[in-house]
């Protein structure tokens, strides 16, 4: 028997559907209404991406000026197409800061 935790990456590749591997920064959080978002930034890429199980596990491409608070309704946050809450995107907010030097190439 091993101590080794199983790794995180197939885990949530297999929760959202998407491609996740060890080379990606990858983030997981669960909101209020136990709704569960994950995020997978790969090394060198342009944009990360963002799957939203309240949107059935698309996938949206994000980066760094994705977050938006100009929606249609006055305090609506958005990121690519999908509407999103404060604690949604703080988390985002964060897990792009995280994974910067990812995107930017720097190990």
């Amino acid at each position: 028997m091993t101590d080794t935790p199983p790794a995180i990456e197939p885990l949530l590749a297999r929760l959202c559907g998407g491609e996740i591997t060890g080379k990606d920064y990858v983030g997981y959080f669960m909101n209020e209404y136990g709704e569960e978002l994950v995020f997978a930034q790969r090394r060198g890429g342009k944009s990360a991406r963002l799957w939203h199980s309240d949107a059935d596990w698309k996938m949206f491409l994000v980066g760094d000026h994705s977050i938006r608070l100009d929606g249609p309704i006055d305090g609506m946050i958005t990121v690519a197409d999908l509407i999103i809450n404060r604690e949604e995107a703080t988390w985002l907010s964060s897990c792009l800061a995280a994974s910067r030097h990812l995107r930017q190439g720097r190990t």
